[in-house]
């Protein structure tokens, strides 16, 4: 199989490469912490495991030509950006919301102590900020292909492998950031600092909505 993945040098760059950008707050960065500190572990793996299943979708696209096609049809693209966006505003004004209504009762007894969104909303959720977002779908047309091997046999096989690995080594980095973010929600945090932290959520998914439009060609600030 090393002949469809990349040797042992360029490996290890593409393992760092991928590690940096699962570190580099952001969207999935956000919500898998900010869904931890609402709800608890459980809440925050179920996110992080439809934001893993969105990756799986946005690289069979890219493998099979759906990005291409996006980034040749401005008109589709800018669709998939207004909805993104609009998600993303969305999700932020719910938590801004969420952090408003804890009592300090509530915040006392830790978070994911009151009732919320079920685990297969908390899933749709991850799933749909992922997919939703046309530049990870770019983002996995332009970072996988460097790492193709030239004398691979099967471009298209190297291509899902190397997918595959990114959503692995992405997949066990949100899992690590559930537990860390749990354990800071049980012991480490008061609880008017995880209402900060929520609503500190909320502003960045409407900053980062915001910035998603702006950066639509024409868009007029």
């Amino acid at each position: 199989m090393t002949e469809w993945l990349p040797g042992p040098a360029q490996a290890a760059a593409f393992a760092t490469a991928v590690l940096v950008l699962n570190a580099t707050p952001g969207v999935d960065f956000a919500l898998t912490v900010g869904r931890t500190l609402a709800g608890g572990a459980r809440a925050g793996l179920a996110a992080a495991g439809g934001i893993v299943a969105g990756c799986v979708v946005h690289a069979l696209a890219a493998a099979f030509g759906l990005a291409a096609l996006l980034a040749l049809h401005p008109a589709a693209f800018a669709a998939l950006q207004w909805a993104g966006a609009g998600y993303l505003a969305w999700l932020g004004v719910q938590m801004l919301r969420s952090a408003s209504r804890r009592s300090p009762a509530t915040q006392a007894q830790g978070a994911g102590a009151g009732p919320g969104p079920s685990l297969r909303a908390e899933f749709r959720t991850g799933l749909l900020t992922n997919v939703l977002n046309p530049k990870v779908a770019l983002f996995f047309l332009a970072f996988l292909p460097p790492f193709v091997p030239a004398g691979s046999p099967d471009k298209t096989l190297s291509f899902l492998l190397l997918g595959a690995w990114f959503v692995v080594q992405g997949g066990l980095f949100l899992l690590l950031l559930v537990l860390l973010a749990a354990r800071l929600a049980r012991v480490g945090a008061s609880p008017a600092l995880l209402r900060l932290l929520e609503a500190a959520g909320g502003v960045l998914f409407i900053a980062l909505a915001l910035k998603l439009l702006r950066e639509r060609p024409g868009f007029a600030a």
